[in-house]
């Protein structure tokens, strides 16, 4: 079993995905930030990712598809996620909190997700 790796789109771009159930936020690297509405934090935020810790200046409005699916979230800027077991660039790190509000299920033996839960309305109590 692999970690669940995918292309995802924003706008007419693809870039490489990583699906992280064990990470609760959602990452993008600066080259990604570009296609995306960003703002600054007043003061610099701390993250342990990977390892490394990072500083978190900036973060966005990630608006994307995934399999066809619109979803969005907002995500922390990063210079760097890392690479994938192939050692190709990930470009955006998928948390926890955005599979959990999109529907967006892990399928590690077929190294794939499930959009079967995607959401087609929103109801609240």
């Amino acid at each position: 079993m692999g970690r669940i790796r995918q292309n995802i789109e924003i706008g007419e771009k693809k870039f490489w995905a990583l699906f992280d159930t064990g990470s609760r936020n959602t990452y993008v690297t600066e080259n990604v930030s570009f296609q995306l509405r960003t703002d600054e934090f007043e003061t610099s935020k701390p993250i342990l990712l990977g390892g490394k810790t990072h500083s978190i200046k900036k973060y966005c409005d990630l608006k994307c598809k995934i399999k066809g699916h619109e979803v969005n979230t907002n995500a922390f800027v990063i210079d760097e996620i890392g690479h994938d077991e192939d050692g190709k660039k990930i470009d955006i790190l998928i948390g926890a909190l955005i599979m959990q509000q999109w529907g967006i299920i892990p399928v590690p033996e077929k190294e794939d997700i499930d959009m079967s839960n995607y959401p087609k309305e929103f109801v609240e109590f």
